[in-house]
């Protein structure tokens, strides 16, 4: 049987007859058992999925099916599906199972997507290499030596191995298209707003955004499609009308693209990189379109932006997670010759101790310091403040410009362990990705070649809702 890489060849094939959605199925679940050393699912729907082909290959039968019959997916460790487990790469949901499923999850299954199974992430997904898993860390399929990326590496993984079509990963600074970026593939973070958050554990509310991560741009743009638009659920989504993004042109016209001087010239990028992103920039310029670089003054200023706020919002979203009301609790508490939990502070204290990892519990404390009394001003407050300079000033770029370019990462995907140590250093992977979500303006990761054989790729970021002209271009530079 084909090993798919795009839907068109899959929905082509089921009109034929030349396969069937059971077969697809079969197809991936050999794969992923053949891949159990990537661990890039925490767990395989097997069953539910291959009774879900035979309903679909009916469907299809009768004419009756939606957009996606023949589409098998994953959905990333923090997206609630009910009656499944949901643990957002945590022991501090240990056991939980959702009660309801997220709104972008059930539109999906409204047009007959299959969902495979859920898939690793860094813990509550924060990180840029996932290491941080309960379930242990993800691997590279380019390189098993080698990270995947954050914190959607279980997402990118997949796809990239062939153990599912696409994934639906979630991207608070980077974590979609980083690891589409370290693996090969594409990955797309849309406008905030313009996908219900509805269902998503939530790492930083005014970051999260839910995003699709596939092999093509135009699978990519239908997963988009289908999940963006408003919803009762969830008051930050836009109520602004959704494009048929599968579908849309350019305009008949050169379009202005500016690139971030940076991601060309500094020598803190790869040489490989840099290269790579001219060589884009010069088929760019041969094709007729206007291509000039820009200089972002802020830019020093992004990483630490975006820890402080983030970090913020993490304390205060993770705060719920107390070992009382579901999820880990301590089992000190458990033994009569244990006091030290019998009074609740000392259970909190325990329970979110020993169910929270290490970098959950260092990002929990850095929130805490930036909202406390006496640094709130100096922290919080002025990050805020520098955010609204950060959106005023890619504002002006976009006046300008239809479109702004850089690489997706400084690197290729570094060694596993290398970076654990000094968490500054793994920060530094999300140096050009944190800004879309600063703004909440949309992007996209694009392959861009090879580095010594690891992926790398490209981003393109757009103006809010302008999703359309984004996939558009992405389509053209990947032909």
């Amino acid at each position: 049987m084909a090993h798919y890489r795009n839907f068109t060849t899959v929905q082509t094939d089921l009109q034929s007859g030349a396969v069937t959605c059971r077969q697809l199925v079969e197809q991936y679940l050999v794969r992923i058992e053949e891949h159990r050393h990537l661990n890039a699912f925490t767990e395989v729907y097997a069953d539910e999925s291959l009774a879900k082909a035979d309903k679909i290959d009916q469907k299809l039968a009768s004419g009756t099916a939606g957009r996606l019959a023949g589409m098998v997916i994953g959905i990333k460790d923090v997206l609630s599906y009910t009656g499944h487990s949901v643990r957002a790469g945590s022991r501090i949901l240990d056991n939980f199972t959702a009660q309801f499923t997220a709104t972008a999850v059930q539109r999906l299954l409204d047009e007959d997507v299959i969902i495979i199974g859920r898939q690793n992430c860094d813990e509550f997904a924060m990180g840029s290499s996932n290491e941080n898993s309960a379930f242990g860390p993800v691997r590279n399929a380019a390189d098993p030596d080698r990270v995947p990326g954050g914190s959607s590496g279980g997402s990118a993984v997949a796809v990239q191995a062939g153990l599912c079509l696409a994934s639906i990963g979630s991207d608070t600074g980077g974590s979609v298209r980083q690891p589409a970026a370290f693996c090969g593939v594409v990955g797309l973070k849309p406008t905030y707003g313009r996908i219900s958050r509805w269902g998503l554990i939530a790492y930083a509310s005014s970051f999260d955004c839910i995003g699709p991560i596939a092999n093509t741009v135009e699978d990519a743009a239908l997963l988009l499609e289908i999940m963006a638009g408003p919803d009762d659920f969830d008051s930050t989504v836009s109520s602004q009308p959704v494009q048929a993004y599968s579908q849309t042109q350019l305009p008949d016209r050169p379009l202005r693209i500016a690139y971030l001087r940076d991601g060309v010239e500094s020598t803190g990028i790869d040489a490989s990189i840099r290269d790579a992103t001219q060589r884009k920039l010069n088929a760019l310029r041969e094709a007729g379109h206007t291509v000039e670089p820009v200089d972002l003054s802020l830019l020093k200023y992004l990483l630490p932006t975006y820890y402080i706020l983030t970090t913020a919002e993490a304390s205060s979203n993770l705060s719920r997670f107390d070992g009382v009301r579901y999820g880990y609790r301590s089992k000190a508490d458990n033994s009569a010759s244990d006091t030290s939990t019998m009074d609740l502070l000392s259970l909190y204290k325990k329970s979110r101790t020993e169910g929270f990892g290490a970098e959950v519990r260092r990002r929990i404390l850095l929130g805490t310091f930036a909202l406390s009394a006496s640094y709130y001003d100096a922290y919080y407050t002025k990050a805020q403040q520098v955010r609204r300079l950060i959106r005023q000033e890619t504002e002006r770029v976009f006046e300008q410009y239809d479109f702004l370019l850089s690489p997706t990462t400084p690197t290729a995907a570094f060694r596993l362990g290398e970076k654990t140590g000094d968490p500054l250093q793994m920060y530094l992977a999300d140096i050009f990705t944190v800004q879309a979500n600063v703004v909440g303006y949309p992007a996209i990761s694009i392959p861009n070649g090879t580095d010594a054989g690891l992926p790398i790729g490209i981003q393109l970021m757009a103006p809010p809702f302008a999703e359309g002209a984004l996939v558009a271009l992405a389509r053209e530079m990947c032909n």
